[in-house]
């Protein structure tokens, strides 16, 4: 399958442990549509391989969160497609969780704090731990979640809330969710940083792959050194990052 190929030229190898990105649309046409694409990632990884995907809703206040049912938002046709295929677990978290399947696909979706939803002990953080490597289909680094891991390691001071329901013994309730967020159009940076990222095509997409221990190598030490590297200018008109630059 020339999918399959495409990716091991790019780096892809058995065993890997590989969360992915992407934009369905940058990638197509593909045979079998987006269940096809996952099928290419899965040949690509292998028996022993583990395949990591964004299952994120982004929370809800009017019902709460169910790992079986709540579709996901904003993360495209493909991770929606893969949460729901048979052998995929999907994690506990109410608003940042992530689904996976594969040999660590259990460790990586076990329960997490709520917060951060992207720090150490994590989905993210647990890939990290693993040695594994994020794969950007077709998106580039704004969708980079590894980027959040880099920004909790580094302590910057920046913070939002976000709320969601959940359902516990004594019934519903509504939980905080407290993480350093922002637009992340400056994640872009990474491209510049990263010294082992490589590049090619998959599909008709751009392809980006790099090891998540390469990320927070480069990232870290800069995050901590100038914390606000990642905010669009204070004076601009970024909601987002207004929001982040208030929480200071």
């Amino acid at each position: 399958m020339q999918l399959v190929a495409q990716l091991r030229d790019l780096g892809v190898r058995t065993g890997d442990v590989l969360v992915v990105h992407t934009s369905f649309r940058e990638v197509a046409p593909v045979d079998g549509g987006p269940a096809g694409l996952i099928e290419a990632l899965l040949e690509a990884l292998g028996d022993s391989g583990t395949l990591v995907m964004p299952s994120m809703t982004g929370g809800s206040d009017s019902e709460p969160y169910d790992p079986a049912r709540t579709p996901t938002r904003d993360m495209g046709v493909v991770a929606e497609t893969f949460w729901r295929m048979p052998g995929v677990l999907r994690g506990d978290h109410p608003t940042s969780t992530f689904a996976a399947t594969g040999r660590h696909a259990a460790a990586i979706v076990a329960p997490q704090p709520l917060s951060p939803p992207h720090g150490l002990d994590s989905p993210i953080g647990r890939v990290f731990e693993l040695g594994g490597s994020t794969l950007l289909l077709g998106v580039g680094h704004d969708a980079n979640t590894a980027m959040h891991l880099a920004e909790d390691l580094a302590g910057v001071p920046y913070r939002s809330r976000d709320w969601a329901l959940v359902t516990t013994d004594d019934g519903v309730r509504t939980v905080a969710v407290d993480e350093p967020n922002h637009c992340c159009q400056g994640f872009a940076v990474a491209d510049q940083w990263l010294r082992g990222q490589r590049t090619g095509t998959v599909g008709n997409a751009r392809a980006r792959l790099f090891t998540l221990a390469d990320l927070i190598d480069v990232a870290v030490p800069r995050l901590a050194a100038d914390p606000l590297t990642l905010l669009c200018p204070r004076d601009g008109d970024c909601d987002d990052c207004a929001e982040a630059y208030a929480s200071l």
